[in-house]
C-alpha cells in the first residue's frame, strides 16, 4: 500500500491502449476506504486534449481534495470508436472526495489540456477540433 503523507498526483499521455487494473491497483492505499473512476470512450459522433498541464490538474485536485491518489491517462494518436480515450481514478478515506477529484480532474482536463481530436466523417471531409481554444491543429510529419 501507499505512503499515507504523501498523496499521488499523476498524469500521463498513452500512445497505446492501457490497462487500468494496474492503475486502480496504483491508487490502493490503507486511508482510503472509497475508489470513483471514470472512463471517456470515443464516439460515433462528434462534440476532444498536454503533460503539464495535464499534471498541474492532477495536482490541484490532490490540493484541493482529501484524496489519497488521483491519476489520470488520455490516449493520443489513431482511437477506434469505442476505444478508452481518457481515464481518471481517485482514492480517499470517503467516496464524496473520490467523486469529487474525478470529477474536477476530467471537466478540468476537457477544459484545459491542449490535445486536438481529428474527427473524420462518413458525409463529410476529415476537420481538427478543440473545445474552445484558439491556436493550430498538429502538422502533419
Amino acid at each position: 500500500m501507499g505512503d499515507p503523507r504523501t498523496p499521488l498526483a499523476r498524469f500521463e499521455l498513452a500512445d497505446a491502449p492501457f490497462d487500468i487494473a494496474p492503475l486502480r491497483e496504483g491508487l490502493l492505499r490503507d486511508e482510503a476506504g472509497a475508489y470513483a473512476s471514470f472512463e471517456g470512450w470515443i464516439r460515433n459522433h462528434n462534440d476532444a486534449l498536454a503533460l503539464e498541464e495535464g499534471r498541474r490538474i492532477v495536482e490541484e485536485a490532490v490540493a484541493r481534495f482529501a484524496v489519497a491518489g488521483v491519476h489520470c491517462v488520455h490516449r493520443v494518436g489513431e482511437l477506434p470508436v469505442g476505444g478508452l480515450a481518457v481515464w481518471v481514478g481517485a482514492s480517499a478515506a470517503h467516496r464524496d472526495a473520490a467523486f469529487d477529484a474525478c470529477r474536477y480532474v476530467i471537466d478540468q482536463v476537457k477544459a484545459r489540456v491542449p490535445i486536438w481530436k481529428h474527427e473524420r466523417y462518413t458525409d463529410g471531409p476529415a476537420q481538427w477540433l478543440h473545445p474552445d481554444g484558439p491556436g493550430s491543429p498538429p502538422q502533419p510529419s
